[in-house]
Parts: C-alpha cells; structure tokens; sequence
C-alpha cells in the first residue's frame, strides 16, 4: 500500500516530545510506501542528532509553518490555516496513495487530509488525538459562539466521511459513537509508549543521580508540556506545602507556557530542581530514577479523556503516576494498581498522599512491578502497528 500521513507536528527522538508515528512509520515503510506530509515547526527544535528525522524509506512532504506554545490564539489559527492550505495542495499534487491517514490535533490538519481524499478518490482514516473543537473551547480559546458551531459541524462531518476513526481513548471513542458513529468504524489506540529493549541498570541510574545531584532523594518527576492545560501552579504549591521533607524533591523537565513560573519557584524553593528539556531517547532513564510521576491537569471534562504520552512512559520503566482525571487514566491507575488518583487542583491532598505513599517501601515496590507488566501487556507500540496496518488493508480493501 501507499499511506500518505498527514500529521502537522511530526517529531523523532531528538526531539523532546512523545514519537508515536515515528515508531508506527518505521515498521509499516518496511511493508508499506509511506509519505508524511507535515510541518517543519520542530525540525529545528532538535536537542540531539543520533536519528533521522524521519524514519529511512519513508518520503517527506515538509511544509514550512513555524508554530510555538508561546503563539496566542491568532498566531495559532493562522499556523493551522497555513498547514492546512499548503497540505492540502501538496496532497493533490503527490502520486496518488490507497489511503491517507489524517491526525488531529489541530482539527484543520484532519480537514485537509479529507479533502485530499475525496478529491484523489481515495479512502481516508482519521486518528483522533484530543477531541478537537471541545478542548480549545473548554480552555476559552474560541469565545465566539459562531466560530464554535462550525468548528462543531466540522467535526462531526469529519467522523461521518472518513473511512475508519482511531481515537486514543476509551472516553474518547464513547464520545464518537455518541455523535452517531458506529463502533463497528472505530478502532481505539491510545498512545503508547516505546518500551526500552532493555531495563535501565543501576549503574546508569546511580550516575544519573550522583549528576543531577539527587542522591538519596525520593524523586518526584513531571516531564513533560508546561501547558495551561497541565496544572503547573499546583504542583509548585504541593512543592511549597513539602519543603519539611528534605527526602522528597520534585524535578521538573519540559516546555511551555509555565516555564516563568516554575524558574521563579526553582529559585525559591529549594526542593524544585529544574532541567531542561530532554530528547526521546534520554527521557526513559529520567522516570527510572523517580519514585512517582505526576501527569496532571486542570479540571475540564474534556481533559477526562486525553492519552498523555508521559502516563506510558513513566510506566514503561516501572515508575508509578500519579493522576488528576477522574476519567479512564484514574481507572487504569487504580485498577492495575500502578499509581494513585488526587482531585485536579487540590495541591494539599498531592502533598499528602505523596508523603503517606512513598513511606510505604512495600506497596511502592508492588506498584513497580504492576506498571512494567500493564506497560508491555497494553501499551507497547510495536504490537499497536499489526492492528493499524489491518485497519488501513481494510478500508483499503473495501471490508470496513
């Protein structure tokens, strides 16, 4: 088959961000012609330069369109716009694939993907990566009532014409069918992670720790998006509320719109380390030294149904997380017994359970064990690829 992806924020390992298609890319160009039409946007954002930027035999499409977390709402409305229209032209123009396969976010980049597919005549799969407009709408980004109906109907236009729909969620697939689509066109794939070939060894983690000079300390990590979305000011508030317990120590790697906040209260207290951001390939042996990872976010229902990247990762090394959705991570979380659930926002019941859990050595040391297991049971991306390739030979073949 030809797959031609549109995917507006590809990234690679040297990147500091989750490289989902770039594992997917990398099995399927073995069997398959792949072409990815996306954005240079983080091209330029690499910290390393160990990987290709994109996987050997695949073909790429790049679209200048810079886009930063820094962008306010127009900014950022132009970057999708100018994604779309230029992907879209581009699409028309490549040798025609069997399908295209289109990733939201932004919902624009979807769009484009099913216009090049109802022009080529060609089937198409969207992967649902956040439920586009309702988030930006929840945060506030899109006042107008006008501009939120048609974002709207564009959404739903989009789950009625494709061919296939791969959402990252449970909740996120029980959205769509509640939009009217049939479960018999959805198949869930939630985000996943790379698991290491190898365990990190205790060397490598004592001489992480002797660098970052953390010896001793019961690691408390959050790595990841320094979003509005995330929660920041509440982690930095439990910080403050456990400054006491010279044991605990909350260390911060990533990106984004809190970064002014969380180098203030790095400088202020003095169980706040922050890195900088990390590549893909170094962030593994960051969560094997930690005791627990945080994977928070600020109260919104449509944040119940996210897939973050950093929940798999953390898991992948044997690192408990603990989580602020009362949605279907909280569920996992307590129901393979590999991290904790605290309300979003509540900095107090964060510092408290943290100090009560981490106490317990025992109880730690079976959340370890269950995490590893649910990570390479569930959430391998290596055995997601099968089922992506049999979604795309299906459409393609006319059996969906």
């Amino acid at each position: 088959m030809h797959i031609a992806l549109f995917h507006q924020y590809h990234h690679n390992p040297d990147c500091p961000a989750t490289c989902r298609h770039y594992t997917f890319m990398a099995e399927l160009v073995k069997r398959h012609r792949i072409t990815l039409i996306t954005s240079n946007a983080w091209e330029s954002k690499r910290l390393t330069n160990l990987y290709d930027w994109v996987p050997p035999g695949v073909e790429l499409v790049s679209i200048d369109a810079p886009y930063s977390n820094k962008m306010g709402v127009v900014q950022r409305l132009q970057a999708f716009g100018s994604f779309a229209a230029h992907a879209l032209v581009k699409g028309l123009k490549m040798p025609k694939p069997d399908v295209i396969w289109g990733v939201s976010t932004p919902l624009t980049t979807a769009w484009a993907a099913a216009q090049v597919a109802r022009f080529r005549k060609v089937p198409w799969v969207f992967e649902v990566q956040d439920l586009w407009p309702a988030f930006p709408i929840q945060m506030g980004a899109v006042p107008s009532v006008l501009v939120q109906r048609q974002l709207y109907k564009m959404e739903a236009s989009l789950y009625r014409n494709a061919a296939h729909l791969i959402p990252l969620s449970s909740g996120m697939e029980q959205y769509i069918v509640g939009q009217g689509i049939s479960p018999q066109k959805i198949t869930t794939l939630v985000n996943g992670t790379d698991i290491p070939p190898r365990p990190i060894s205790l060397t490598e983690q004592t001489a992480l720790r002797e660098k970052l000079n953390l010896q001793g300390k019961q690691v408390v990590l959050y790595a990841g998006t320094y979003g509005r979305a995330n929660d920041i000011p509440m982690l930095v508030h439990a910080a403050q509320l456990l400054q006491d317990h010279p044991n605990i120590c909350f260390v911060f790697t990533g990106q984004g719109f809190e970064a002014p906040l969380l180098e203030e209260a790095a400088k202020q207290q003095r169980n706040i380390v922050l890195l900088p951001p990390l590549p893909r390939h170094e962030v593994f042996a960051l969560f094997s030294i930690a005791a627990v990872s945080l994977v928070s976010f600020i109260d919104l229902p449509v944040l119940e149904v996210n897939s973050p990247g950093k929940l798999f990762d953390s898991l992948a090394v044997g690192t408990p997380v603990v989580v602020t959705n009362p949605g279907w991570t909280k569920k996992l979380v307590e129901n393979h017994s590999c991290g904790w659930y605290v309300p979003a926002g509540d900095a107090e019941a964060l510092a408290t359970s943290l100090v009560q859990r981490l106490a317990h050595t025992q109880e730690m040391a079976v959340m370890r064990e269950n995490a590893t297991q649910v990570a390479r049971e569930r959430f391998d991306r290596l055995q997601m690829v099968p089922v992506l390739e049999q979604v795309f030979e299906e459409v393609v073949g006319g059996g969906n």
